[in-house]
């Protein structure tokens, strides 16, 4: 078997969640480009995914979903089933972060962070997994096949590095990481081992990519103070991501389940 035959995705059925998002619009791409049939999952489609549409008519489909909402998903998989068949790769991808730029009520001291918040975050990072993972992987498991990648991030492995919003505080600008994405993230981490080990006999195989930060035109005092932090010394291009889903999807990685993998620039290495 050649390597491009192990790294084949061609022709599998992809369902990817956010895909409207920076991230997501980046994995359909990806996979599109290597033959795959995507269907792609959001509250919305976005500009460039509408453009995905046009440009792949026959290979990119974008679903109406919401990840919270048990319906919602069974009507999405039920159209996809009708439009391209049962998905043998799913990529929970959707999520909600608390970027430098949003809202304050959002951001704030661990003391005074709305459980409001908390549970918007959780709804949408941690409960949308269960619910993508229980909709399109009991179908999976029927059919004997079928590869999860769930997105984690280095903030459910380790603490945030709350000092780099240091500059933000000095400017009388509260920030700090709040504490629900650490708590969902590392949360889909075991979501990921129990599913692993659910589906193995199954020909599931679950896995977790977690990510570190992706470049998309932060303020310079940000910049600096994260690309100071990380050993290779620069965020990721989003680009750069996409050979990790592509191993975990195709059969190069047939005897990976229940494994993290780490692409974060060397950041929990220290």
């Amino acid at each position: 078997m050649t390597n491009q035959s192990i790294f084949s995705v061609c022709e599998e059925i992809i369902v990817i969640t956010g895909v409207s998002g920076q991230l997501g619009h980046e994995y359909a791409k990806a996979f599109l480009s290597e033959g795959a049939i995507v269907a792609g999952l959001d509250i919305k489609p976005s500009m460039e995914i509408q453009e995905l549409e046009k440009l792949h008519p026959k290979s990119f489909h974008y679903f109406h979903a919401d990840v919270t909402s048990l319906n919602s998903l069974s009507k999405a998989l039920t159209s996809i089933e009708k439009k391209l068949g049962i998905p043998t790769v799913l990529i929970n991808n959707a999520g909600l972060d608390s970027p430098p730029a949003s809202d304050a009520s959002q951001n704030g001291a661990f003391e005074d962070y709305p459980e409001s918040s908390w549970d918007r975050v959780i709804d949408v990072n941690l409960k949308g997994v269960y619910l993508c993972c229980q909709v399109f992987g009991t179908v999976m498991a029927r059919a004997k096949k079928g590869s999860i990648i769930n997105i984690s991030s280095i903030y459910g492995l380790v603490s945030p590095d709350q000092s780099l919003y240091d500059y933000m505080r000095a400017e009388g600008n509260q920030f700090f990481k709040p504490i629900a994405y650490s708590a969902s993230k590392s949360g889909i981490l075991n979501i990921t081992r129990y599913l692993a080990t659910y589906w193995a006999k199954e020909n599931i195989r679950v896995n977790s990519l977690t990510l570190a930060g992706v470049f998309n035109h932060q303020d310079d005092q940000f910049l600096e103070a994260y690309c100071s932090r990380i050993p290779i010394g620069r965020m990721a291009d989003p680009k750069e991501y996409n050979g990790c889903l592509i191993f975990l999807a195709s059969s190069a990685s047939s005897y990976v389940t229940g494994s993290n993998l780490i692409a974060d620039g060397g950041w929990t290495a220290i």
